[in-house]
């Protein structure tokens, strides 16, 4: 039976990094983000929804513009849950059909990338909870750095979400990325050896 562990952290805390460590050690991640953005193609429900709420976001050839979404979302919390109550529930059905499939195949072992897994409660219907921190400092520099914004928009998405201390109290582990990737792979490497191994 496929044991399904959540992933989750800070934006910026260096989610991303952590799941390819594992996915380099032949372990499978499920990533939310990739399954949001194809739950709000055109045609599906969430982006007929997101349409009709929002159509000043809609861009040439019908795609969501994700950035002007993302502005009205991270700045305006009935906004944000109007936007979840979109997407979340599709998001969900989808990752419980991929570990379904994993399951299928005989794996035995599985991550959840996903950055909302404490603020949805998700993470209570899955089998642990990694929790990837970092300081708010180190939090700022990442998202400043990939996506081009300034302090102030940083602040505001990591304020957007729970604090990183309500993740790490709940956490069946955490892993802390405030150093380098050797480092931080040294822990993944122990974290992944106190998880049953995969089924062959």
């Amino acid at each position: 039976m496929l044991k399904l562990i959540g992933l989750t952290g800070g934006i910026g805390s260096g989610k991303s990094t952590v799941a390819q460590i594992i996915r380099d050690q032949g372990i499978p991640v499920i990533d939310a983000d990739v399954i949001a953005r194809a739950v709000v193609e055109p045609g599906q429900p969430a982006h007929r929804d997101i349409a009709r709420a929002w159509p000043e976001v809609i861009a040439t050839g019908g795609r969501i513009d994700r950035k002007k979404l993302g502005a009205i979302v991270f700045s305006d919390a009935r906004s944000r849950a109007r936007l979840e109550a979109a997407t979340h529930p599709r998001i969900r059905q989808l990752v419980a059909a991929r570990a379904a499939e994993l399951g299928a195949a005989g794996l035995g072992l599985a991550f959840l990338e996903a950055a909302l897994l404490v603020e949805t409660g998700f993470y209570k219907q899955l089998d642990g909870l990694v929790v990837v921190s970092a300081s708010e400092e180190v939090q700022v520099a990442r998202v400043m750095a990939r996506d081009a914004c300034s302090r102030e928009s940083a602040l505001a998405r990591i304020h957007a979400q729970h604090p990183l201390a309500e993740k790490v109290r709940v956490a069946d582990h955490v892993l802390d990325n405030n150093g380098g990737v050797e480092a931080t792979r040294a822990q993944v490497l122990s974290l992944l050896g106190t998880f049953a191994a995969p089924a062959p």
